[in-house]
């Protein structure tokens, strides 16, 4: 714990946990920032509002609101949190954890709905599909699992399994039409899938006309431009593009955040550059209305 005190009977304490509180012996203190204590990976904005979901290695999982910056909810897991996802209409929140578990929560309130366990190991990447209708996970068992989800968002039930990958699944993005799946793996193995069916779809011919909702895979004939040379493949840890498909953000092991016009097919392509973290970067995505960038930090 740190102190500081400044002219008047103000005082400032930062925590172990990351937190830093306001006050004085006389009046008591109350807490002023809030953060995570332990590594996080795990970053969702809110389809609608300025907000976004964090859940971290420290068992917690955050809402915030991204203009005030302070938490709106906050809730609790068992295990270590690895992925998180919003649903299209916000509505509900799902975590997944470093065991293999899922679990949802309310998106207004962060009450507790449900969970599930199919994973072995932990569920690296989750997002729903555009319709909303169902949810990919990627776990490190090399396995992708989808789920239906009832119009209530009270139900979430697994209905098929996607095998193919010899690694841990990575990162996962849904088409505009809710039909396929990009899945990218550990070692840099790049899939398409027919998620209705978990078929996977062996010709890449075939889905160069799909329209991707999101693109967070770092691999892939747009985002070309993103790798510096002499980059070993996992020195950037994620990417996302924003709402117009204009400019891709991403996050690498340097603690840069990188900004490029999408898309970027050329190699080396220019870009604007941030710094701000004293960790590498894990995870970038956009609000959004694309008027802000979320960054979060592993180990800061």
């Amino acid at each position: 714990i740190t102190m500081a005190t400044g002219d008047g009977p103000v005082i400032l304490v930062g925590t172990t946990h990351n937190c830093i509180l306001e006050g004085s012996l006389a009046t008591g203190f109350r807490e002023i920032i809030k953060g995570h204590s332990e590594e996080l990976w795990a970053l969702a904005v809110h389809p609608m509002q300025d907000r976004f979901v964090t859940a971290g290695f420290d068992k917690i999982v955050n809402c915030w609101d991204a203009t005030s910056h302070d938490v709106v909810w906050s809730a609790p897991v068992a295990d270590e949190a690895s992925s998180v996802a919003i649903h299209p209409t916000g509505d509900i929140v799902v975590v997944g954890l470093k065991t293999g578990r899922w679990i949802v929560f309310d998106g207004s309130s962060g009450t507790y709905i449900t969970s599930g366990f199919d994973a072995s190991e932990a569920l690296d990447c989750l997002k729903f599909s555009p319709d909303g209708r169902m949810l990919g996970i990627g776990s490190h068992d090399c396995q992708i699992y989808i789920y239906s989800v009832t119009d209530d968002m009270k139900t979430v039930t697994r209905f098929g399994k996607c095998s193919g990958h010899s690694s841990a699944v990575s990162h996962l993005d849904w088409s505009t039409d809710s039909q396929y799946m990009q899945t990218l793996s550990a070692d840099y193995e790049l899939l398409f899938w027919k998620a209705k069916t978990c078929k996977q779809m062996t010709s890449p011919v075939t889905m160069r006309d799909v329209v991707w909702a999101t693109y967070s895979c770092p691999l892939g004939f747009t985002v070309v431009g993103i790798w510096p040379e002499g980059a070993d493949g996992t020195d950037i840890n994620t990417v996302h593009r924003n709402s117009r498909s204009s400019l891709l953000a991403t996050g690498d092991d340097f603690n840069k955040v990188k900004l490029f016009r999408y898309p970027l097919p050329q190699p080396r392509s220019q870009c604007h550059e941030a710094t701000g973290h004293s960790s590498h970067v894990t995870n970038v995505q956009f609000t959004q209305d694309d008027s802000l960038l979320i960054s979060t930090g592993g180990k800061d």
